[in-house]
């Protein structure tokens, strides 16, 4: 059930667990409100979104907090596009570590779950694990590492690290498949590369396996991703078969072509400690796709 801050109606009043879901405007946190009827009965799912709350107003989060007391809060919102990072550190570290500590504090003694990123990694190896150390190239990368730790002071709390994800988001420019289609739009070709990986994940997954987590009231960290390590040439390819009718143009790039911001090659995840508490198995991309021909991805 979704609700507003301070909501009386009978229904609400029926249900005594709250969570939060921050960044419910962008494609996780929307995923995440949109399955908790199916996947989280019993929860009333209060979707934060910036022009609903400013976190980073914290006077007013703190507010909020006290009146609606949630029992749970799951921290999608985030600075996540690189680029932005990279060009005001000062901003990505203000939404990405200082609005985290301000609701780990406030969420001291109740579950909360905390998204990170595959790019934390350098991407020389691959197949990272949850005890991999962490060597970020990126702004971005940096500030969630920073954030992470924040969160990992409690022992309550849990970091869910996954990759890219696809699927719909309210603002239509969320998932990477969101991204790919607007460039088919516009006719552009996408260069992309055959030798960077990563592990996809549709977010409709990502929302389904971190209900799970959060009902186990899981802590430490855990890895949430794809199990097929998929270049960002063989995505584009599934996402082309897709939309035939935009006439996408892909054209095989590489790594070694690449001149701007460091890249990590590899980031795909092992996710071997999450699957041994999950119901399901994280499927692959082109796994899933098959098997869901008609979804929206």
């Amino acid at each position: 059930m979704y609700s507003q801050f301070g909501d009386t109606t009978l229904a609400s009043r029926a249900i005594t667990m709250k969570a939060w879901v921050t960044g419910s405007g962008g494609l996780i946190g929307n995923y995440l409100v949109q399955t908790a009827p199916q996947y989280a009965p019993g929860w009333e799912v209060c979707g934060l979104t910036r022009g609903r709350l400013d976190l980073t107003d914290f006077a007013a989060v703190a507010r909020a907090f006290r009146a609606d007391a949630p029992s749970l809060v799951i921290h999608c919102a985030a600075l996540s596009k690189s680029p932005a990072c990279q060009a005001d550190p000062a901003l990505a570290r203000l939404l990405n570590v200082e609005v985290t500590t301000c609701l780990t504090q406030l969420a001291a003694d109740i579950p909360f779950i905390f998204f990170s990123t595959d790019l934390i990694f350098d991407g020389r190896k691959g197949n990272y694990t949850e005890t991999d150390a962490p060597n970020p190239l990126s702004v971005y990368a940096e500030t969630k590492v920073a954030a992470e730790a924040v969160v990992l002071g409690n022992p309550r709390h849990a970091v869910v690290r996954t990759s890219l994800n696809g699927g719909v988001s309210p603002t239509g420019d969320r998932g990477f498949n969101e991204e790919m289609r607007r460039m088919f739009r516009a006719g552009q070709v996408l260069n992309l590369f055959t030798d960077e990986f990563r592990s996809p994940l549709p977010a409709l997954v990502t929302a389904r396996a971190v209900w799970e987590l959060s009902a186990q009231k899981v802590s430490g960290i855990y890895h949430v991703a794809g199990r097929e390590k998929m270049s960002r040439w063989e995505i584009g390819q599934l996402v082309a078969a897709r939309c035939p009718e935009l006439q996408p143009q892909l054209r095989a790039g590489s790594l070694k072509e690449y001149r701007g911001a460091p890249r990590a090659p590899d980031t795909t995840l092992d996710c071997a400690k999450a699957w041994r508490r999950l119901s399901f198995p994280l499927p692959g991309l082109a796994e899933w796709l098959t098997e869901h021909p008609d979804a929206a991805l």
